[in-house]
């Protein structure tokens, strides 16, 4: 096989131009994933003039890993015909995410050259939520009837065969479509051909719904580490599996979709990756949550101009500012995270949630012990020949900073803890609860623990 690092030295535009064969050759021999790594900085175009080398088969993997942003020009620029050929050969949950896409007149352009099994497919897949299992489920599985032997099976299988990518998992239906269980490749073959399937199925099986959300489906993939899983209706007719793979893309996509919430990004389109994405389409993602945020930083200035005579009397309250507030952002963005992280993995749930906080209030509590006391010896350090009024000590002073410093570090972990249970309690994602808006949120309360500690202790 040729290894796609001796390909990345070959000029491809040029070996175009001269000799196809050899291109066609050396391309052929790729898996179609790194082939669409191969051809990922060419222009439109140029793919395009690779993609045609290959046959319809190759043609339809190839486009199958590419982004939908390419499949969708390559609808817009090529012949209809030539298009409904390579989608016909497209992965199932591809084509109905294409579709999907479209406008109703350019689907109803495309159905007329499609072929009716192709036809139907598309149309059912696509009535799905692109966020259900429905909806990224493949319509590319192995079936057989219970009534039959094993005889019977392997040789439906083996007619089958060239169509089905996936038959390690062959799935026993009745006349109704109806899903009773499944059989392995392994158990066919080492059973006796004669032997009834119905003495082979295994009846107790994991299965997704339709309307299922396609996250709930990943996580049962990777909980009971299966290859695929069946996709049932009401009337609990198989219509589709979700594979492996397909579990993986989902659980990167919502991860991704986690991150960037977390950041306080609006979610990007799925497939376009950092550089094919505009600088002013970044700006776009980020602009909402930093903007809603600034306007409410405002507070911090009005609790600031609160204790305006506070700072006046005692300038050294200010250099320590933000020491509090980069304190209580940590803190809090650590507390969010780890609650995040429980939600989505399922070892927490809201009726834990006087739980959660309470182990959230003791690491606080050990973590304020250690912050307060290095927070004393900081001021104790930097400020020994500060000038403060007589009337103050930089003892006192050094006291009143790290019990703040303390009482921050407690609130932000609770703050940090709670927030995400809220949010998630009221129907929201969680991860929007997590930086930045947490550091916003702790910096208004820092400030008013900061000032209002002061204040009373010291008496300004």
């Amino acid at each position: 096989m040729v290894i796609l690092d001796d390909l990345k030295n070959i000029d491809i535009l040029k070996l175009l131009e001269t000799d196809k064969e050899q291109l066609l050759q050396q391309l052929d021999e790729l898996p179609a994933a790194e082939i669409k790594d191969l051809i990922h900085g060419l222009e439109y175009e140029e793919q395009l003039l690779i993609i045609r080398l290959f046959n319809r088969e190759k043609q339809g993997e190839v486009v199958t890993e590419l982004g939908l942003d390419i499949q969708m020009w390559l609808f817009n620029n090529t012949q209809i015909y030539e298009f409904a050929r390579i989608f016909t050969h497209l992965s199932s949950d591809i084509r109905a995410d294409i579709f999907q896409n479209l406008e109703k007149d350019e689907q109803s352009r495309l159905l007329p050259y499609l072929d009716k099994k192709t036809r139907v497919d598309v149309i059912n897949l696509s009535s799905y939520h692109p966020e259900t299992a429905g909806g990224i489920m493949i319509t590319d599985f192995a079936d057989i009837m219970q009534k039959m032997t094993v005889q019977e099976a392997l040789e439906k299988i083996r007619k089958d065969s060239p169509s089905k990518k996936m038959i390690y998992y062959i799935y026993v239906v009745d006349k109704e479509m109806k899903l009773l269980g499944f059989v392995t490749l392994k158990d066919l073959i080492m059973s006796e051909p004669g032997i009834s399937i119905e003495d082979i199925l295994h009846d107790n099986y994991i299965y997704a719904e339709a309307d299922e959300d396609r996250e709930s489906v990943a996580h049962k993939i990777e909980k009971y580490d299966l290859i695929a899983i069946p996709v049932i209706n009401p009337l609990h007719q198989l219509l589709g599996i979700v594979t492996h793979d397909d579990a993986i893309e989902v659980i990167r996509a919502e991860q991704t979709e986690d991150m960037e919430k977390i950041m306080g990004i609006n979610h990007s389109n799925e497939g376009v990756t950092y550089m094919d994405s505009s600088s002013f389409e970044h700006f776009k993602k980020r602009i909402w949550w930093i903007m809603s945020l600034s306007i409410v930083g405002i507070i911090s200035g009005m609790i600031i101009h609160k204790f305006e005579t506070t700072l006046e009397k005692l300038i050294i309250l200010a250099l320590y500012m933000p020491m509090v507030a980069d304190t209580g952002g940590n803190i809090g963005s650590q507390s969010a995270t780890v609650v995040i992280r429980a939600l989505a993995l399922g070892h927490i749930s809201l009726k834990d949630w006087f739980l959660v906080v309470w182990k959230e209030l003791r690491i606080a509590l050990m973590i304020s012990c250690i912050i307060g006391g290095i927070a004393f010896l900081k001021v104790m350090f930097l400020s020994y020949e500060t000038t403060i009024p007589s009337q103050f000590t930089i003892i006192s002073i050094a006291f009143v900073i790290s019990l703040a410093l303390s009482f921050q570090a407690i609130s932000s972990a609770v703050i940090g803890a709670l927030l995400p249970l809220m949010v998630k309690f009221f129907g929201g994602d969680p991860a929007v609860a997590a930086s930045p808006a947490i550091t916003t949120i702790v910096d208004i309360t820092g400030l008013l623990i900061y000032f209002t500690t002061a204040t009373i202790i010291l008496g300004v």
